[in-house]
């Protein structure tokens, strides 16, 4: 007889590999409608017609082709095909061949034509036919004619952001865990299980993972996990509560299907305090190892090799770390203090290095204290941090922070896809990578981070910068009316920012409304009463292209040269 536990873990698998791809198709396209050559593919209900025929065609196979069609900008990969269709399951060469075969016949396609799928040598298959796609009755329609309309398109954001869809690989939102010790002091604590949890996720490839800033802001609020996941655009939501007493914790977890709204598993951890670290990697075990134990064994869980003497440090980094994610002045101020002493504390631990590093130089965008140029500074503690741990991401971040900061921008996203690459979940590297290459005039890569930054994280308080990039990249590219409407969003989310409200003044100027431009810079001269373009040209980080059209919109809106 099973116990129960394995029970639970038997029914979520039976349930996780019985999802097929057009369950997840379904619902992150609705009832949309593909027509391309003499077909209509009907998503929501599951149809294929040839002209006026209804095609019979196996549930695979339609799988297949669904997926084939919504990525059609793309060249798809076997790996993809295997991730999307068959869940990861093993798929031998010859089974693939056939499928594609049949999706190819169905449509009234062959391996010689291929009209409508192609095969790309050494690849993997694309979707190359001209696609039409209806969201249905009352939806929006639109047509792809060629790769080029489809970037376009793609970069331009839509000024309200709507709930997300599901993405297609497993996707998680981390909700701050509770502190039920009724002593406020350790609500750090608490935060900083959350934080790791999220770290511990992000960590694996195939996991989409909200980033933290994001699901903080539902921090002490009642929550109902099936608006928080579709709000966040994830399928599972992963809640728990933490409770000290003495020198013992336990914490509780479990885990939800936020589109079913049932648990699908749960465990509690008693642990004395010395044994923080090796609760927290088995509480990041468990979750993994339920959702998807053949990746958990092929690849296996990543330990972060940390020791019971590394409690004081990650104590103060916790700490520091609640006050810092608030980005307000005295709040950074608090979190930067909390930072030194870990440095000078516990000078061999490389989070406290480059976390302080980063909150430095996001004190000095801001304009808070401490005030004075940390540069030289800042670029210690990052190379030390470095030094310390090559492989942690925000050392990473300080070194980009600062290439950026100086106008070296190809050194700056060096180090921002480092970032990536050591934490793939990192909204903020996305965006900061986003940010630097809007002044670059790099538009179109930089939107694309930039609105994967927003994506990863939608309720961050760094998005006031990311929005500020948006808009920077959209007055670059002559779209002033789309610029202006980035930089109000960014303003709504922090009026005092004063970046925004810039971009704000200079993208008015350009599309021709002068009073509102000149109403905007007076505005911008009482939070700002030294701004002038000699100050612009010191201090705002435009290489030298983009700071020449950045200018003359600033002039326009009627700002003096000192």
């Amino acid at each position: 007889m099973k116990a129960p536990a394995e029970d639970v873990l038997q029914n979520f698998l039976y349930s996780l590999n019985g999802l097929h791809n057009a369950d997840i198709v379904s619902t992150m396209a609705g009832a949309m409608i593909y027509t391309f050559g003499n077909c209509t593919l009907d998503v929501g209900r599951r149809e294929l017609r040839y002209e006026e025929d209804l095609v019979s065609v196996e549930p695979q196979v339609l799988d297949l082709l669904q997926y084939l069609v919504k990525n059609g900008d793309r060249v798809v990969s076997k790996d993809d095909l295997i991730a999307n269709v068959w869940n990861g399951r093993i798929v031998s060469d010859s089974t693939l061949t056939s499928r594609i075969s049949a999706a190819r016949r169905a449509i009234g396609d062959s391996g010689g034509n291929q009209r409508l799928i192609r095969t790309i040598s050494r690849k993997g298959f694309r979707f190359v036919g001209e696609i039409r796609a209806d969201g249905g009755p009352g939806g929006a329609s639109s047509a792809r004619t060629d790769a080029a309309e489809v970037r376009e398109e793609a970069i331009l954001p839509s000024v309200e952001l709507e709930a997300p869809r599901l993405p297609d690989q497993p996707s998680i939102a981390v909700m701050p865990f509770t502190n039920m010790s009724g002593d406020p002091g350790q609500e750090y604590f608490s935060d900083g299980i959350t934080e790791d949890v999220i770290t511990g996720l992000s960590r694996l490839r195939w996991f989409f993972v909200i980033a933290r800033n994001s699901t903080f802001t539902y921090k002490g609020q009642p929550t109902e996990v099936r608006q928080v996941g579709r709000t966040l655009g994830v399928r599972y939501i992963l809640e728990g509560s933490v409770r000290k007493s003495g020198e013992r914790m336990r914490v509780t977890a479990q885990l939800i299907d936020a589109v079913a709204g049932c648990h699908i598993w749960a465990e509690r951890y008693d642990r004395e305090l010395t044994e923080v670290f090796a609760l927290q990697d088995a509480i990041t075990e468990s979750v993994v190892a339920s959702v998807e134990p053949r990746l958990l064994a092929a690849e296996g869980i990543r330990t972060r090799g940390r020791s019971v003497e590394d409690l004081g440090a990650w104590d103060l980094v916790a700490r520091a770390l609640s006050h810092f994610w608030t980005l307000r002045s005295a709040e950074s101020e608090a979190a930067i203090a909390i930072l030194r002493q870990a440095v000078d504390r516990h000078p061999t631990y490389a989070p406290a290095h480059s976390l302080l590093a980063f909150a430095l130089l996001v004190a000095a965008h801001m304009g808070w204290p401490p005030s004075g140029d940390h540069r030289d500074y800042v670029e210690r503690l990052a190379r030390r941090a470095f030094d310390l741990d090559e492989r942690d991401p925000w050392a990473q971040m300080a070194l980009g922070y600062l290439g950026f900061s100086r106008r070296q921008t190809a050194e700056a996203v060096h180090h921002f896809r480092t970032a990536i690459e050591l934490n793939p979940g990192f909204a903020g590297a996305y965006g900061y990578m986003g940010w630097a290459l809007a002044h670059d005039w790099q538009s179109v890569e930089a939107i694309q981070n930039l609105q994967q930054a927003i994506r990863m994280s939608p309720h961050d308080p760094f998005n006031v910068f990311y929005m500020a990039g948006l808009a920077a990249a959209h007055y670059l590219e002559g779209r002033y009316t789309v610029a202006a409407e980035w930089a109000r969003k960014a303003i709504q989310l922090r009026p005092g920012h004063l970046g925004a409200r810039r971009k704000l003044c200079a993208s008015l100027a350009q599309a021709g409304l002068d009073e509102e431009a000149a109403s905007e810079l007076a505005q911008l001269r009482e939070l700002q009463p030294g701004i002038s373009i000699a100050w612009i040209k010191q201090a705002v980080p435009y290489t030298p292209k983009p700071m020449a059209h950045f200018v003359e919109g600033m002039r326009k809106a009627g700002l003096a040269d000192d």
